[in-house]
């Protein structure tokens, strides 16, 4: 009997491996794998301001947002990505305006996958409000 139980008990390990290294696999796979998610669009309303922020595809590297404003007509628009979980902040980029209530941005550098937080500061005649637009990049 005990080299019937020696040899299960030794089994024990292996199958708990195994099962870590499968799941481990397949969470990196489904981090790595290309989304093909296509456009992002998400939508917030703050004082006079509601914006849609849209982003094509977001992954790691250049990613332009395109902003669209309604209710007060902001002078200054800026997009700044900040990671939480891992202390980084970049610099806000500037969002240009393409026509009234239209802007966009250059390539916004997100360097790593993730979870991300997109931070829209406007400010304009009607005053300034931030919205804050969660975005997870493969």
């Amino acid at each position: 009997m005990t080299t019937k139980t020696s040899i299960v008990d030794r089994r024990k390990p292996v199958l708990l491996i195994s099962v870590v290294a499968v799941l481990v696999a397949a969470i990196v796979a489904w981090l790595v794998w290309p989304s093909g998610g296509g456009e992002q669009v998400q939508s917030s309303t703050q004082g006079p301001y509601t914006v849609r922020l849209s982003v094509e595809d977001p992954h790691q590297g250049g990613n332009v947002f395109a902003l669209t404003v309604s209710g007060a007509t902001p002078d200054v628009v800026t997009v700044e990505p900040v990671m939480p979980q891992m202390g980084h902040a970049l610099a806000p980029s500037p969002a240009i305006a393409q026509a009234p209530g239209r802007f966009r941005t250059g390539d916004v550098l997100l360097p790593m996958s993730g979870q991300w937080e997109i931070t829209v500061s406007l400010r304009g005649p009607s005053g300034s409000t931030q919205h804050v637009f969660p975005l997870l990049v493969k």
